[in-house]
């Protein structure tokens, strides 16, 4: 059959919506197998949904009577908004009032529940709807008290209950922890997962509060999205789309449809991808056709899918058409036309046959270099990383450059510094748009790439999922109230869905982001590392002396520890075993990792580098300094104290990297990373990166000039529009932190808030004598706090002007499963 007989006749009979005016410009555009049409090759790994471009795609017509969102917006009253009955009877409804640009609920002692809670909320009546048509419900609000929870629910309860019941009142839908900074956040639930009949019309949509004291929250607005609705900005396009917990840069599409690609198969090509919809009810048939140069078209996948839940992950052998240009076609129908297909990362791959290894980046969240044995400390919490070491290089003196999380990972995904990227804005702080993550440049490059990470951090709320194929943020699995697990044993869930992914993925070379949180929060470790370093009794007596500190709200600068009889030394001591044991957990799995790599194979082709996106301090306590006889004053906590920003970096490439290299010198920092690996790989830099390779250092090139590290954290005051933080320089044996704008005091702070503040913009420190920072040197050398503050403020007019080139990203919604993980690693209450 000649080329142009790859639109065929049966297909165009199926789909006669399809006009013929595009049916020409289909036949000119593939009029033969020699034209000038794009012909795309597999020498690595051919992520299909990117070349969209150059494919032809024909039909995919977006609805005409895709339903608007039902938006209210509490800036105007909006009276058809009730307080809901309770089905406690004895229970009154929420209190409702008016603010400026919002309605307050108010949740009382009189509203306590069974349980003793307050609870409470709000509802609309609606039209009539069909609750499977929806997509989510997004609500802006603002709270900086008790409540801490947040619901939809569905259609009002008939009758009421009695005294002992819970005061619940709706068929249960989703919820939510709430941010409680006094910020005004996002909430996305989905009105898909609700329990109740869904046979019914959905005729009340409400809002439920939780809380364990009286408060109140403010609702801004309320948003109803459909499905439709979602993905009606475009015919097709390539998104990132979450089934189960599990995203995946995926191709949409609307039924019936189909794209066409160019392309020449490789030996032992296959097709890998995830199939996906948006009802249940609505199945979806999916089907992949190839037609060779001069046969006829033969269908390799057809399947109807109806699981809106889960990615069904299939695999299309094209190893018979192997060194032929044919037409790839990747079909969609369904009984209703405007129907959405989801084809989840579709990749074509091939045995390897590239020089470019795979790239593993594994951070340990919160792994301080001070309490692994790698760098000399007197637990064995890391015999597998010293024998890795023995096979790479180690930088003994390696930072973070921000002191916790998210700004951190920002950082080393973009090289580029917090304040150049806009700050944490609305308690987010998403890359711009025009900046490139670390995976962007590894896919463009023809890398598979996928993300593993225990924190959503380090994640979407960074908007870091751009440029992954398969990304995963969650230790294991999510019910609807929590993780159902442990993330003391997020390495072990994570590898294990790591080789999971190689085995639907096989291709290479890949690119992946392992961020554990093994280490990160509370105790204790899991079996049989946990008892390692602290005993039971010893464990016990921490629980006991931690439960009443929690109790009498025992700060580190109190009078609990005199008034108690509890040692903070001890105390903090046994915290310090405690964590040792995570981190010892952490090494034993990363060693396990390294082995089946090397069992599998792919170890020789595989540049690994093992970094970390803080210290200790923001995981659970700077407990090098609390274990100390005398702490420092309070204001004095500069982010390059080692126990706080002092990290491992490391780089292993058999074969590549020298073996057995430490490098005392220079000092170095994350923000090094993502310049180094595109060095080493040989891949184009971004017109603009602030860290440097040290690819000249690991490989013993020469030409490498060291320079001090920088640290920067910023925060957008809302009401001033200015960003405030933190600037800091180490350099040789001097480390400054320079305040930037910092927060003006406040009329009525009182004596003990002010041990808190600064005494000057900038402190001072000797790091070669007093390495933890306990004393500033501000007044003892002015010649240093003169040439410094000039240094950081130059820095800091140049950060400014290179954050003139990107737009600040905007605010993310959080979902219910990041929520949930943010407070089981301790970020919110």
């Amino acid at each position: 059959m000649p080329w142009n007989g790859c639109l065929r006749n049966s297909w165009r009979a199926r789909h006669p919506s399809i006009s013929p005016f595009c049916v020409g410009l289909w036949i000119a555009a593939c009029a033969s197998p020699d034209s000038d049409g794009t012909v795309l090759t597999a020498d690595v790994p051919l992520h299909l949904e990117a070349h969209v471009a150059d494919a032809l795609v024909t039909g995919s017509e977006v609805p005409e009577d895709v339903p608007q969102p039902l938006e209210w917006s509490f800036d105007q009253p909006q009276p058809d908004w009730k307080a809901t009955p309770p089905w406690n009877p004895t229970n009154p409804p929420a209190r409702l009032s008016r603010t400026e640009d919002g309605l307050l609920v108010t949740l009382t002692d009189a509203m306590r529940n069974p349980g003793g809670n307050p609870r409470g909320g709000i509802y609309i009546d609606l039209p009539d709807l069909e609750r499977a048509e929806w997509d989510h419900v997004t609500i802006r609000a603002r709270s900086e008290n008790e409540v801490r929870s947040i619901g939809i629910g569905f259609n009002l309860r008939e009758g009421s209950g009695t005294s002992t019941d819970w005061p619940y009142p709706y068929e249960d839908g989703e919820n939510a922890p709430v941010i409680r900074d006094g910020t005004v956040q996002t909430y996305e639930l989905r009105a898909d997962l609700a329990s109740g009949d869904w046979e019914r019309p959905w005729r009340q949509v409400g809002l439920w509060f939780g809380s364990n004291e009286p408060g109140n929250i403010e609702i801004l607005s309320v948003s109803l999205v459909s499905k439709a609705t979602v993905y009606a900005k475009s015919p097709h396009d390539v998104v990132s789309v979450n089934r189960g917990g599990r995203l995946r840069h995926a191709l949409y599409t609307h039924t019936p449809a189909r794209v066409e690609y160019r392309l020449r198969v490789p030996q032992g090509g296959r097709l890998d991808m995830g199939l996906g919809v948006l009802r249940d009810d609505l199945p979806v048939t999916f089907r992949v056709e190839v037609q060779p140069p001069d046969g006829e078209p033969v269908a390799l996948l057809e399947e109807s899918y109806d699981d809106q839940e889960s990615w069904g992950q299939r695999t299309v052998d094209l190893a018979e058409f192997a060194g032929q240009n044919v037409t790839l076609a990747l079909e969609s129908d369904a009984a209703d036309a405007g129907m959405l297909a989801f084809w989840g990362a579709p990749t074509l791959s091939a045995p390897r046959t590239t020089e470019k290894p795979n790239v593993i980046f594994y951070v340990i969240d919160g792994g301080g270099a001070e309490y692994m044995s790698l760098y000399g400390y007197n637990r064995r919490t890391t015999p597998n990383l010293e024998r890795l070491a023995a096979e790479g290089a180690v930088f003994e003196r390696a930072y973070s450059n921000s002191s916790w999380t998210r700004p951190s990972t920002a950082s080393f995904m973009t090289s580029l510094q917090h304040s150049v990227m806009g700050g944490l804005r609305r308690g987010f702080n998403v890359v711009p748009d025009d900046v490139p993550t670390m995976a962007q440049h590894l896919h463009r490059a023809g890398f598979q790439t996928s993300v593993f990470i225990a924190n959503p951090n380090a994640g979407r709320m960074s908007g870091l999922e751009r440029g992954v194929d398969s990304f995963r943020e969650d230790w294991e699995e999510f019910s609807y109230g929590g993780p159902q697990s442990n993330h003391k044993q997020s390495s072990r869930y994570l590898h294990d869905a790591f080789w999971k992914w190689r085995e639907a993925y096989p291709g290479e070379p890949y690119w992946v982001h392992f961020q554990t949180t093994d280490i990160h929060g509370d105790f204790p470790a899991v079996a049989p590392f946990a008892g390692l370093f602290v005993g039971p009794e010893q464990f016990n007596t921490w629980e006991e002396w931690g439960d009443r500190r929690r109790e009498e709200r025992g700060g580190l600068y109190s009078d609990f520890w005199e008034n108690s009889g509890i040692s903070r030394v001890a105390f903090f001591t046994v915290m310090q075993g405690l964590y040792d044991e995570t981190m010892a957990h952490n090494d034993y799995q990363l060693g396990r990792l390294v082995e089946r790599l090397k069992a599998e194979g792919e170890w020789e082709n595989t540049l690994l580098i093992v970094g970390a996106d803080h210290g200790i301090r923001a995981a659970m306590g700077d407990m090098a300094v609390w274990i100390q006889d005398s702490l420092p004053p309070r204001w004095s906590q500069p982010m390059f104290r080692p126990s706080i920003s002092r990290i491992p970096l490391m780089f292993v490439w058999p074969g590549h990297i020298e073996s057995g290299q430490r490098f005392q010198e220079p000092v170095v920092s994350m923000i090094d990373v993502l310049p180094t690996i595109l060095d080493l790989l040989n891949l184009p830099e971004p017109e603009v990166m602030m860290g440097q390779s040290l690819a000249p250092v690991l490989l013993g090139t020469g030409g490498w000039e060291p320079r001090p590290v920088i640290l920067d954290e910023f925060r957008l005051d809302q009401e001033t529009d200015t960003l405030r933080g933190t600037l800091e320089v180490i350099d040789g044996r001097w480390g400054a932190s320079l305040e930037i704008n910092p927060e003006p005091p406040e009329e009525d702070e009182d004596e003990e808030d002010a041990l808190w503040r600064r005494p000057v913009p900038l402190l001072l420190y000797d790091l070669w004598n007093d390495p933890y920072c306990l004393h500033s040197l501000h007044e003892e050398r002015p010649d240093l706090v003169e040439k410094y503050t000039a240094f950081l403020e130059a820095q800091w007019e140049a950060h400014q002007a290179l954050a003139r080139r990107f737009t600040p990203g905007e605010q993310v919604e959080l979902t219910p499963e990041q929520l949930e993980t943010l407070r089981a690693l301790g970020y919110i209450q």
